[in-house]
């Protein structure tokens, strides 16, 4: 008796396959992207102070670069979790600051760090530090100076970004070759029902 292949069964495995190995190979070249930019970043406080950005673009982020800060005016305060530059678990102090007119541009400025979540009675001025990440605002100024009587904060690390890149591509050749061998078997099993007909 002649038994037909299941052509378009084989087409959607193949495809399937062919997707998530196309997959893992893109996150091997995003893994070389990202060890250039994590590259660019480890080299970036070797290099001259810039102004602090007063529009932030998302492309064109100057991380881990020394650079400076006059709060004109503190316009709000946030506790969030951080380290001190021992390794210590506490708060940092984030200060909302106003940086030129009343509608002019803003900054965050991690001025400290202590093991209470009070905030500090600091009102402004210039302070110098490196640009970080930031969640809310793309980035923030860490103070590289004990400011208003608060302990520094942990010195911010490139090496503390994630790369995981490598392990997401290893997960996508393991789902493809999962997927080829279900499909193999999945064939010869019914090959054989077939056989005992």
């Amino acid at each position: 008796m002649n038994r037909r292949w299941p052509i378009f069964a084989t087409i959607i495995a193949l495809a399937a396959i062919a997707t998530m190995i196309g997959l893992g190979f893109w996150q091997l070249q995003r893994k070389a992207e990202k060890d250039a930019l994590l590259a660019r970043f480890e080299s970036a406080h070797n290099l001259p102070a810039v102004t602090y950005p007063a529009v932030p673009m998302k492309d064109d982020l100057p991380l881990y670069r020394p650079s400076a800060v006059n709060c004109i005016k503190v316009t709000g305060w946030r506790a969030v979790s951080g380290s001190n530059i021992s390794g210590k678990a506490g708060y940092a102090h984030l200060a909302n600051c106003q940086t030129g007119g009343a509608e002019g541009p803003g900054a965050v400025i991690a001025l400290g760090w202590t093991q209470t979540h009070q905030s500090p009675a600091w009102k402004g001025g210039v302070v110098n530090g490196i640009i970080a990440p930031d969640k809310e605002h793309l980035i923030r100024l860490v103070a590289s100076d004990a400011v208003d009587g608060l302990q520094l904060l942990a010195k911010p690390s490139p090496r503390n970004i994630p790369n995981n890149h490598l392990l997401y591509a290893i997960q996508w050749f393991i789902f493809a070759g999962a997927a080829a061998i279900i499909f193999m078997l999945a064939m010869r099993k019914k090959q054989k029902a077939e056989n005992a007909i």
